[in-house]
């Protein structure tokens, strides 16, 4: 149920930042969004490419050939472009559209207007003129004007404002239809061109019912078929090139002033009366550009973001970013689809910017809380426990249950005395090195420090994950300690005198293992009657002067590892069964084989023989049980072994008193005959 809660958290938080980016997108604080979406756009109609027209229209361009080939100053004589009208009208065109301002009188006098007037009357029902629609104020006073060609040359004729509102990144992408004037619609210079080439049959489909329409551009500059003016008018081009066409003239030299950035021409622009093509074009074939359900991509942005958290949570950064960038890929994959073949116009940048938003934000705070919990988790266990109980992410390897482990205690011996000599600063300081090594001995085979009493180290194995080896990496810590605590013990002796040694107890069982404690505070640890016995043991090195002391479950899982003594039964404080316990005698694997024997040694000082049990035999040494008198550590004896059946008899000329306890002890081997040796080596290792 938690973690069904966490992931609906998760979930809940990631839609929330598409919800933020969403908001944010529809603010559009500095216009940031609104310029992304348009340059994507763009980026849309590169990759879908140009495709060639459908519609029959023609472009009469006012270029600089012509100013040459007229040899004639800006503005031209209005006869001149009333012969151009009676050349073009003589080949029958569906449409003829002047892209050209007639709004004032000709410098050449009221014959130059009524010239070309007469030549719009005999065209009338087939020729729309561009009127000039402006726009000046600030934002308390907003004047308009229209102004439209002059009487004497417009006549009968229709006249519709040519202009082109630009979008924030000054390109035209977008055609007005329809204008709002003095409380009256007024039809635009495209939407009059439309309705008469309705009249002459050319229209595919009906117009948009909007007041503007976005222009599905076919392509660039040259898309449609140039014809220049001045070769029109000087008889070149024959009239019959215009029969049943919309022919657009119109200005495409820069000195007019009149060029564009569009889509397709983005550094070069693109002739007003090309874009007056390219909205023909989309009208004519009924392709605007349509824009997405308003509810889709707000909506596509909050599931991104719900999803971008999840995956960023579940899966590791590199996984989860690489089904963010898929995600990304896929959603703009799509976009470009729904552009190219359905004519959306998909925004496309909320779902990758909640995508990645999302992702980067889950991942940092998921970082963040990894350093804190990696902080909290090392004083208990090694960094590579640690990264692997943040790698899963799963707080039930922390939760409190049994299981088989082994425990380790360790003491310094001697160093409570010394530190009564001691500055408290220099105690510090001695127990900050020392207590940072063994650490790191424990860390090293994979232990889990639970805590520090004083000088004493308190260690877990098996815990939080399996290490079906976990006595072998206690006992292996174990000597880990001896190693690292001889040269600290060296400083120490040499500035304030006096021995170090390390003790460690061992034992192997079931405990309750994980977080246990109040509401108020957590700490992991480890409780039961196995640790009792492994802090008793270490208690027992010094009463037995081994370093390391193992229980008899310890000993069962390591005795193949390491050589061992048994230092026979013990009763400790609060077991009323007495216990097992063995001293670990060498850090190297066992070069010995060490076998269970019985038989009887007699015992010799030169004074006194007696006569014992044996319990274990090895080509170094015997343990020796029920022992009639106290032996002494070091002491040097006459060995006399009588050993299975039938009875094989080894005498050891030389053997010293390794450890003693009550009637127990451990002697090893000093003088030992080859003979001797070979008998010995015949019981050890016969089946």
């Amino acid at each position: 149920m938690r973690s069904l809660a966490a992931s609906w958290r998760v979930l809940l938080a990631g839609s929330l930042v598409g919800l933020a980016v969403v908001a944010l997108a529809t603010a559009n604080p500095f216009r940031f969004f609104e310029v992304a979406e348009l340059k994507a756009l763009d980026a849309q109609f590169t990759l879908r490419g140009p495709r060639p027209p459908e519609s029959p229209i023609v472009v009469v361009s006012i270029d600089e050939d012509s100013f040459d080939g007229l040899d004639l100053a800006w503005p031209w004589p209005r006869a001149v472009h009333a012969k151009f009208l009676d050349i073009v009208a003589r080949g029958g065109p569906a449409v003829i559209g002047m892209d050209i301002l007639f709004t004032e009188p000709s410098s050449r006098g009221p014959a130059d207007d009524a010239a070309l007037g007469a030549a719009v009357d005999r065209v009338r029902d087939r020729i729309v003129l561009a009127a000039a629609l402006t726009t000046v104020g600030d934002a308390s006073f907003v004047k308009q004007a229209l102004n439209p060609p002059i009487p004497a040359v417009r006549g009968q004729a229709v006249f519709g404002s040519a202009a082109y509102e630009s979008d924030v990144d000054a390109f035209v992408r977008r055609a007005t239809l329809k204008h709002e004037f003095q409380d009256r619609e007024w039809p635009g210079f495209d939407l009059l061109i439309y309705r008469l080439a309705e009249k002459a049959g050319l229209v595919k489909a009906p117009p948009p019912s909007g007041r503007e329409v976005l222009i599905n551009f076919r392509g660039g500059p040259d898309t449609f078929p140039m014809v220049a003016y001045h070769r029109v008018v000087t008889g070149e081009i024959p009239p019959e090139v215009f029969a049943g066409k919309i022919v657009l003239v119109g200005a495409t030299t820069p000195t007019l002033h009149d060029i564009f950035p569009t889509p397709f021409a983005a550094q070069s622009g693109m002739a007003g009366v090309e874009i007056h093509a390219q909205t023909l074009e989309t009208l004519l074939t009924g392709i605007p550009l349509r824009r997405a359900p308003r509810l889709l991509v707000p909506g596509l942005a909050v599931v991104a973001g719900a999803l971008a958290a999840w995956t960023a949570t579940a899966l590791r950064p590199l996984a989860a970013f690489g089904i963010v960038a898929g995600g990304v890929t896929a959603y703009l994959g799509a976009s470009q689809g729904a552009f190219a073949w359905g004519r959306y116009w998909v925004e496309v940048v909320p779902v990758p910017l909640a995508l990645l938003v999302t992702y980067a934000g889950t991942v940092a705070k998921n970082f963040t809380q990894e350093q804190r919990e990696k902080r909290r988790l090392s004083r208990f266990f090694s960094p590579d426990v640690v990264a692997e109980i943040v790698r899963h992410k799963d707080d039930a390897k922390l939760a409190a249950n049994r299981r088989r482990m082994t425990v380790l205690f360790s003491d310094i011996r001697g160093f409570t005395s010394m530190s009564e000599k001691m500055q408290p600063e220099e105690v510090v300081t001695f127990l900050r090195e020392y207590l940072t090594v063994m650490t790191q001995a424990v860390f090293n085979h994979g232990g889990t420090v639970d805590k520090y009493i004083g000088d004493a180290i308190m260690a877990l194995y098996n815990v939080p994950f399996e290490a079906p080896d976990h006595a072998l990496r206690a006992v292996r810590t174990a000597l880990e300690f001896q190693e690292r605590l001889q040269p600290l013990a060296e400083r120490f002796a040499a500035r304030h005198g006096g021995t170090l040694a390390c003790g460690v107890g061992i034992h192997t069982g079931d405990a309750v293992v994980g977080t246990i404690g109040s509401e108020q505070r957590l700490e992991y640890t480890a409780i039961g009657d196995t640790i009792n016995l492994g802090s008793r043991l270490e208690g027992l090195t010094k009463e037995f002067s081994v370093p390391i002391i193992i229980s008899e479950a310890t000993y069962a899982e390591v005795r193949d590892h390491f050589g061992a003594r048994d230092l026979g039964e013990v009763t400790v404080k609060g077991k009323a069964i007495p216990v097992k316990i063995y001293a670990i005698i060498s850090g190297e694997p066992r070069r010995d084989l060490r076998r269970p024997m019985e038989g009887r040694v007699s015992i010799s000082d030169g004074e006194l023989t007696v006569v014992a049990e044996v319990s274990d035999l090895s080509r170094t040494g015997v343990a020796v049980r029920a022992v009639p008198r106290r032996l002494e550590r070091g002491e040097l004896l006459t060995l006399e072994l009588t050993i299975g059946t039938p009875a094989l008899d080894v005498t050891i000329d030389r053997a010293e008193v390794m450890w003693a306890r009550k009637d127990t002890a451990g002697l090893r081997f000093v003088e030992l005959a080859a003979p001797a040796r070979a008998a010995i080596d015949t019981l050890i290792t016969r089946p």
